[in-house]
């Protein structure tokens, strides 16, 4: 462990306590979305998309034709990246507020 001697000079307890609280702010909202992300990098296959969406297998197969959804293809087998669905969702969100 590196230590290390800080020397503060002109600063009041008030704005040295808003300057520590505003970094560990910035480095906790970093923290959740990485590990957001890391949840959400789960592979599912297209019966568990439709499952988790509430939606038939021919709409997800219609909706990867008109290129809403990006289904990853492994030999003759189809997964979905479960941030990919989510990001789609948002999307659909934000368009329905304009």
């Amino acid at each position: 462990m590196i230590t290390k001697t800080i020397q503060i000079t002109e600063v009041t307890a008030d704005e040295l306590a808003d300057t520590v609280a505003d970094k560990l702010m910035l480095k906790i909202e970093n923290y959740l979305k990485e590990l957001s992300k890391k949840q959400n990098d789960e592979i599912l296959t297209r019966q568990e998309v439709a499952d988790y969406l509430r939606i038939s297998l021919v709409t997800i197969h219609s909706w990867n034709k008109h290129g809403i959804l990006n289904p990853i293809r492994m030999g003759n087998r189809i997964f979905y990246k479960k941030q990919d669905i989510l990001d789609v969702l948002e999307q659909q969100k934000i368009n329905k507020k304009r």
